[in-house]
């Protein structure tokens, strides 16, 4: 009896470790299922995000290339409009390039004319063996064919700023003589307006501080900017006169001072004022206050960039409607 019960207890420990045996195997494998399992959706998720990343890199080079095709037709589209805005502003100068270099060619026919007469009397004085008349005969004309020359170089001079304000910028710099260059594009302005209008008249002013240091620049370019200014200084003039205001005369000044290490240039004028509303605006690329097919609203922009981009220096505005406007620019030396 006490062996049968010996053996049945024996079995039952046997089978209850058989069973624990059992519950660890059988959680090992469950574990192990779970750990497969989740192995396997890992495995799934990492190819899905695979994928995605690489769709995305896809999408992301597509739009690149689609960025870098518009940037490239924008830049072209920019260089097209810089260029249209050159040309629309050679049109402004070419009367007064026309005015310009006719006083040259005037005193060049003058004196050629003058000089052929003089030829003529060198010829009877030599043939009346008169050495003293040859000889002042001679001077004369060494005097006329030196005007000759000095006014010609006047016309090459103004024939060589006419194809470098129409010429693309090479960007060079150089030391430039800016009052000779706000006379020459001031009266270049003035001209061309007079060409289309004879009947308009206005008060130039020039206040040019002497012994001004040249600064280092591109001459192409700062001449452009003064005869935006001064073209749109001498159509606010212009506007105002056609208003019909009573004992209104037109004025357009400039007027340059050095101011430490920078050049200040002012162009000023009496018309008829910039609006408050639009002072903010002025420099944003196709902004203008003309009427449509007058203006291309490009001028200011253009010109803003040259100077603070281009330059280094600064480009601002006051303006009072009814008063008048002054553009400031500085420049470092």
């Amino acid at each position: 009896m006490a062996r049968l019960r010996q053996q049945q207890t024996q079995a039952a420990t046997q089978s209850r470790r058989q069973r624990r045996a059992l519950l660890w195997v059988s959680g090992g494998v469950f574990v192990l299922l779970l750990l497969a399992t989740g192995a396997f959706y890992a495995f799934l998720r990492s190819q899905r995000l695979a994928r995605l990343v690489t769709a995305q890199k896809q999408d992301l080079q597509t739009q690149r290339d689609q960025l870098d095709t518009s940037l490239t037709e924008l830049r072209q589209t920019q260089a097209q409009l810089i260029q249209k805005e050159k040309m629309a502003s050679l049109g402004e100068l070419t009367a007064g390039i026309a005015h310009e270099i006719q006083n040259p060619l005037n005193f060049v026919n003058n004196f050629a004319d003058v000089s052929a007469e003089l030829v003529n009397e060198l010829h009877a004085a030599q043939a009346a063996g008169d050495a003293a008349e040859v000889a002042a005969l001679a001077g004369d004309l060494a005097q006329n064919l030196s005007k000759i020359h000095q006014h010609g170089q006047r016309a090459s001079s103004i024939v060589r700023g006419m194809l470098e304000h129409s010429r693309a910028s090479t960007g060079e710099r150089q030391p430039v003589e800016v009052n000779a260059l706000c006379s020459e594009y001031l009266r270049l302005a003035y001209h061309g307006l007079r060409a289309k209008d004879k009947d308009f008249n206005a008060t130039l002013e020039t206040d040019l501080a002497p012994g001004l240091p040249p600064v280092n620049g591109v001459p192409g370019d700062l001449g452009r900017v003064l005869l935006n200014l001064f073209t749109n200084a001498f159509y606010a003039v212009q506007q105002r006169q056609l208003a019909g205001e009573p004992g209104y005369v037109p004025r357009v000044a400039v007027a340059t001072q050095q101011l430490g290490e920078q050049v200040e240039i002012c162009v000023s004028d009496n018309g008829t004022g910039i609006p408050d509303s639009a002072k903010a605006k002025i420099f944003q690329p196709f902004f203008t206050t003309k009427p449509t097919g007058e203006g291309t609203g490009l001028g200011l922009s253009l010109s803003y960039d040259i100077i603070t981009q281009g330059h280094g220096g600064a480009l601002t505005v006051e303006s009072q409607p009814g008063v008048g406007t002054t553009f400031r620019i500085t420049l470092p030396k």
